[in-house]
């Protein structure tokens, strides 16, 4: 069970928060802090004590906009711990799910809170914390559906499109333009299995099904799209394929 802290200067709406995290049976326990200093100490005195301690946090609910210190700077020092809890902000603003992306955010959930919004954040924090070490639990990117925050899982990405300093993420049930540019996500995806193909495409490698030579042209079929390779991709892209252990004969 969940060890929790919810972090908010509004009384009231800690109060609520609180109520809401107390009811759901995956938290064991649920403190508040009425600001990020607070709850820095806070969660100093739980790294101290280790992740078996009596004072040990496994997840933040904090607040953006508070006096002082923000949510976001908050999570940023957090960030710079060897073993930091994980954050799910909570907040009335909308603008901010890029920065919760960049700072690995479990969730970002908009106020007023709603009881099933707020399980589904305890949900995915849950399933984290009890993630084996063996099974890296899967990315989440913030995407804007008719003005509602939705993350989508990284796995579940086939190819990404640059425009301009946005990207398009296509999935198997559709696609979604995010604030970031494709060279942010081509660092950031690398160890996952993403892989630059063209100066307008990423994609995921277990995704391609087929690699094409056309005379010159070399492209890749990935589901029902097939997409160009560059020249200046197209040897690398063929060796990693070549020594993909899950490979098919290679045409």
């Amino acid at each position: 069970m969940l060890r929790v802290l919810a972090v908010d200067d509004e009384a009231p709406a800690l109060g609520e928060l609180l109520y809401l995290l107390r009811a759901d049976p995956r938290v064991r326990t649920a403190e508040g802090a009425g600001d990020a200093t607070e709850a820095l100490r806070r969660i100093g005195r739980a790294l101290e004590g280790g992740p078996d301690g009596d004072d040990g946090i496994d997840v933040v609910f904090l607040d953006i906009h508070m006096p002082g210190l923000s949510g976001l700077d908050l999570a940023r020092l957090l960030g710079g711990f060897a073993r930091p809890p994980l954050i799910v902000f909570v907040t009335a603003h909308e603008g901010f799910a890029v920065q919760a992306f960049d700072l690995e955010a479990v969730d970002y959930v908009l106020k007023p809170v709603r009881r099933e919004r707020l399980a589904e954040a305890v949900r995915r924090a849950h399933d984290l914390v009890h993630a084996t070490a063996q099974t890296p639990a899967p990315e989440q990117i913030p995407v804007e559906l008719g003005g509602v925050t939705r993350f989508v899982s990284v796995d579940d990405i086939a190819y990404v499109e640059a425009h301009g300093d946005y990207a398009r993420l296509h999935t198997d049930h559709g696609s979604h333009l995010v604030r970031i540019p494709l060279s942010a996500l081509e660092e950031r995806w690398a160890a996952r299995g993403f892989v630059r193909i063209h100066r307008s495409h990423l994609v995921a490698l277990g995704r391609i099904d087929e690699l094409r030579l056309d005379g010159g042209a070399t492209s890749v079929r990935v589901g029902d799209a097939e997409l160009a390779v560059s020249r200046r991709h197209a040897r690398d892209l063929r060796d990693v394929l070549m020594r993909r252990p899950d490979r098919q004969d290679v045409p």
